[in-house]
């Protein structure tokens, strides 16, 4: 496998298992705040970033290992549907949270899998 190819599959499930823990602990705090006067949800935005992998992908015909390595979700407040700071709904937020969860324990696996794979070409096919 090429260097450049392994990298960016590497940093590209490190970036999704780091974005996944930090919507994990937007939700913690979400959750623990529900009853908190005033507290605005938090979501994590990562669309502006996706536009411009998507423009590097089109463009150039691939990304790079620092572009890779750019993206990254931010932390925002979550507005309702008429751009109001929204309340928090602990259902929608427990929804969340066991979507979230089952991402994580994806992404964990298919890195497991990357690394599992790398370790088997790097001794030869032998186990």
């Amino acid at each position: 496998m090429p260097a450049s190819l392994e990298s960016v599959t590497t940093v590209a499930l490190s970036a999704a298992l780091d974005t996944a823990s930090r919507r994990q602990a937007a939700v913690a705090a979400n959750v623990a705040n529900a009853s908190t006067p005033g507290y605005v949800p938090l979501r994590l935005s990562f669309d502006g970033h996706l536009a411009e992998a998507r423009t590097a992908l089109r463009e150039r015909g691939g990304l790079d290992r620092a572009a890779a390595e750019s993206l990254r979700a931010e932390m925002e407040p979550a507005p309702d549907s008429g751009g109001q700071p929204a309340a928090v709904q602990l259902d929608v937020e427990m929804a969340e949270l066991a979507r979230n969860s089952v991402e994580y324990q994806a992404l964990l696996q298919g890195l497991s899998r990357h690394l599992a794979l790398l370790a088997l070409a790097a001794s030869d096919g032998r186990r």
